[in-house]
């Protein structure tokens, strides 16, 4: 099927050097009723190359179809610039009455909106006119030509017309400036988010970690962090903004900026042996900001996690998040569950501290479900199980690379349209 022509038997003639794509639908999809345009009007003709060279040749059209019908007739059919109606070259047999149609007036109007310039265009690609264009005050302008075997069309313009193509021209100038300026502002919405995440991973004795974010759009609400905590502590954060887009990116960034600052508050101060409770106390003001800022929907997963780079030392809180894998240097494998509520949703709200030791070799795999939830073709997940293994066949690797690695098989599993933001982070005990 193709707009506004179906055909039940088609048998590709020798194509000429110009291509079939002259046809354009002119459908608009916000439309309700039955998509209805006039298709063809067949002029007689007695040589269809002849006929096929003056109409591109000398008026631009554009070949739309080229075929055979059942019947073996030829059907020719060319479209003028806008590509929504079009002429049918028929060449009936000498003889019959449709070959006495030939040379006569089609009755077919061509409109234009600056008769004088097609009129020169066309004159000077040698177009046979009867006369130059002619109108009374206040009409539309006309003129009369004909085609290789005598038929005749009329070319005319009017005001109204000309007006009202100018207006979609203006309108359709001003649609590609508003386009070209959100594209403009999405990409430097997308560099800003960019310059808002870390660009080096902090340099650690004991720790050698890397991480990044792969956005699905523009941008997006996952979020990860390396924070200096002060006294060789530092802290690991990977948390994602429940939605997508524009709305997530801002309560990001807003995150991003509660936690830093909560960090230098909560941490920089004489150490005291309360400081078990830091990371429970800082949590415990961030989802009250999100609870009293943002709506009753909105919530955020988040794990954050305090390293000691002397003592090899991991306390963790997971807020709902996915949990993060701890591969052992034998290749066993823990999971760092889920310790408290998401962020945001409730008030009051707690949450419990985990604790582990890292020893040389262990790998830390921080992550959110745009990784595990990753879809291939069939259908599947690329899955937790997934994601073990190849941290475990890339072991070895220092974490930039051990990070690419896993990035890449994720790539390989899902290489069309990513639906969700895609961030890990990975940490090697040295």
């Amino acid at each position: 099927m193709v707009c506004g022509t179906k055909l039940l038997y088609s048998e590709p003639v020798q194509k000429s050097p110009h291509q079939q794509h002259g046809h354009r639908c002119s459908f608009s999809p916000d439309r309700r009723d039955p998509y209805l345009r006039l298709n063809t009007v067949t002029v007689f003709v007695r040589d269809h190359e002849r006929s096929l060279r003056f109409y591109i040749d000398q008026l631009g059209f554009t070949l739309a179809f080229d075929f055979l019908l059942p019947s073996g007739d030829r059907w020719l059919t060319l479209a003028p610039p806008d590509g929504t109606a079009m002429i049918s070259l028929a060449c009936p047999q000498p003889g019959t009455g449709e070959y006495q149609l030939i040379g006569r007036d089609t009755n077919a109007t061509f409109l234009t909106e600056d008769i004088t310039a097609t009129f020169n265009e066309w004159h000077a690609r040698g177009v046979n006119f009867h006369t130059v264009p002619q109108g009374s005050p206040g009409g539309p302008l006309s003129v009369t030509f004909q085609d290789p075997d005598g038929n005749s069309f009329s070319l005319v313009t009017f005001d109204e017309i000309s007006q009202a193509i100018q207006s979609h021209r203006q309108e359709h100038r001003e649609q590609e400036e508003r386009e070209r300026r959100a594209a403009l502002e999405s990409e430097m919405a997308r560099q800003t988010q960019r310059k808002l995440l870390p660009e080096t991973p902090p340099t650690l004795k004991s720790l050698d970690c890397y991480g990044n974010c792969f956005q699905a759009r523009e941008v997006g609400g996952d979020y990860y962090d390396f924070l200096a905590l002060g006294r060789e502590r530092t802290g690991l954060v990977v948390g994602d903004v429940s939605g997508k887009g524009t709305a997530a990116a801002l309560l990001m960034a807003n995150l991003q900026a509660s936690m830093r600052n909560l960090c230098s508050s909560y941490w920089n101060r004489p150490y005291v042996p309360m400081a078990l409770e830091q990371p429970g106390r800082m949590l415990q003001t961030v989802n009250r900001l999100l609870y009293e800022n943002t709506p009753e929907n909105i919530y955020v997963t988040l794990f954050f996690a305090e390293f000691d780079d002397n003592a090899r030392q991991l306390r963790y809180t997971n807020c709902g998040h996915p949990s993060a894998l701890l591969l052992r240097c034998g290749n066993s494998l823990e999971r760092l569950d889920s310790t408290a509520p998401v962020l945001g949703l409730t008030e009051p709200w707690t949450c419990e501290i985990g604790e582990c030791q890292l020893s040389s070799g262990d790998t830390l795999a921080v992550f959110t479900d745009g990784v595990t939830e990753a879809f291939n073709d069939r259908g599947e997940e690329f899955g937790e199980e997934r994601l073990a293994e190849a941290l475990v066949r890339h072991c070895e690797l220092p974490a930039r690379d051990l990070f690419a690695a896993i990035a890449d098989e994720i790539k390989q599993f899902n290489p069309d349209q990513q639906s969700d933001d895609i961030t890990l982070m990975v940490a090697k005990c040295r």
